[in-house]
């Protein structure tokens, strides 16, 4: 009896050990293959405005670094996934070295899903005929790829980013030197300033965040598998005291495409920009993000800004086109504000105004790999380091 008992038990034993012997290799996912990275968000990670390296009035080929091509991220390379999502080739999130990369960010994304003319994917589950949210996306996605971090930027179109940015540069052109009309005082401006929204912004925030750590649990991975970056945004253009173009006439506007009086270009360095950061960091508090670090980009740009003392369009500087040498350092990393009138007949898109360039999207890649930190990501403050580029980059610190 005991040894039938043994023969039945070896007999079972073979049976289960057998298929665990001929099982294929277990698929990627959580924890297994290849480490990849993954970007979600709004038009600061997306890659608006990656074509232009730098600036300039009298011929867009001086500034085009990746041709009419640049936004086409579909599978056939001929398009666009979602229309004016903007996902271009030289944003932040492909770090290269042996990692992959993903951009799930879009354009003009706020915190939730956003249908009607233009589909704008949000950091939730959103699922219809347009298409799906960025936390869907994720999700399915990290599912079967090993995403070992995530970076987010967003909070910014939540606060009415593009709104306040008309107002201020419609207040510059429509009101003269001598009886300035400044636009932070403007109610159109102030309004998204007040507690109770920057406390609701907050909260959709905290939100956004916890649908991304939603979608990596729904993905099979537990929290300390994988770490989420979040971004705060950079200075776009400097103080007032820093402008290179006089506060009288238009050529702020016209020429240098920063039309923005002194006192709002201060104001929104000193008081709307900070606003917004600290919105983004105290959202991860209120959220209870445990795996996240931050990435500060708020002086990332300074000395490189749009319209700074020190650096200017290429007729102003000198410089042929943007692979001459020192361009990176003699030309801007942040695109012109254009309107209606200034983009014109021309490869310019309006939405590209105010956003990192080539340049700005390199100079962040870099910070982005330092945060990657060979797998074990880190937080810090991007700044620029030397002059010159390294492996075709921006040279840039996380410190």
């Amino acid at each position: 009896m005991i040894r039938s008992l043994t023969a039945s038990l070896a007999v079972i034993g073979a049976t289960l050990v057998a298929p665990l012997a001929t099982a294929p290799a277990h698929a990627d996912g959580a924890g297994v293959g290849t480490p990849w990275v993954v970007s979600v968000g709004d038009s600061y990670i997306s890659g608006e405005a990656g074509r232009w390296a730098g600036s300039s009035n009298s011929s867009s080929a001086r500034a085009d670094a990746l041709g009419s091509t640049a936004y086409y991220d579909n599978a056939t390379g001929t398009g666009e996934a979602i229309n004016r999502c903007h996902r271009s080739k030289s944003a932040e999130i492909h770090i290269g070295g042996g990692v992959k990369s993903l951009n799930l960010a879009c354009s003009g994304a706020k915190t939730g899903t956003a249908t009607g003319s233009e589909f704008k994917p949000g950091l939730d589950f959103y699922s219809g005929s347009a298409g799906v949210g960025q936390a869907r996306a994720l999700q399915t996605f990290a599912t079967t790829n090993n995403v070992r971090m995530v970076v987010v930027s967003i909070g910014g179109n939540d606060f009415n980013f593009a709104g306040i940015i008309q107002q201020c540069v419609t207040d510059f052109l429509t009101s003269p030197s001598w009886w300035k009309d400044y636009c932070n005082d403007d109610s159109s401006v102030t309004s998204n300033f007040t507690s109770a929204n920057v406390t609701a912004v907050k909260s959709k925030i905290a939100g956004a965040l916890t649908n991304v750590r939603t979608a990596m649990r729904n993905a099979g991975y537990a929290d300390t598998q994988w770490t989420m970056l979040v971004q705060t945004y950079p200075s776009p253009i400097p103080n007032g005291g820093g402008i290179r173009y006089s506060q009288s006439g238009y050529t702020r506007q016209n020429t240098g495409g920063c039309g923005f009086w002194d006192n709002d270009a201060t104001w929104a360095n000193n008081s709307a920009l900070p606003t917004i950061n600290n919105t983004v960091t105290g959202a991860i508090s209120q959220a209870g993000i445990t795996n996240s670090k931050v990435l500060s980009l708020s002086s990332a740009f300074n000395g490189r800004r749009l319209c700074e003392t020190g650096v200017g369009l290429y007729e102003e500087v000198g410089i042929a086109n943007w692979l001459s040498t020192g361009a990176v350092d003699k030309t801007e990393w942040v695109n012109q504000i254009r309107t209606v009138t200034t983009a014109g007949d021309s490869p310019y898109y309006i939405q590209e105004s105010l956003h990192p360039n080539y340049w700005g999207q390199l100079a962040v890649r870099n910070c982005v790999r330092q945060a990657w930190n060979g797998g074990t990501p880190k937080g810090g403050s991007c700044v620029r380091s030397s002059t010159g580029l390294l492996n075709g980059e921006p040279r840039m610190a996380l410190q």
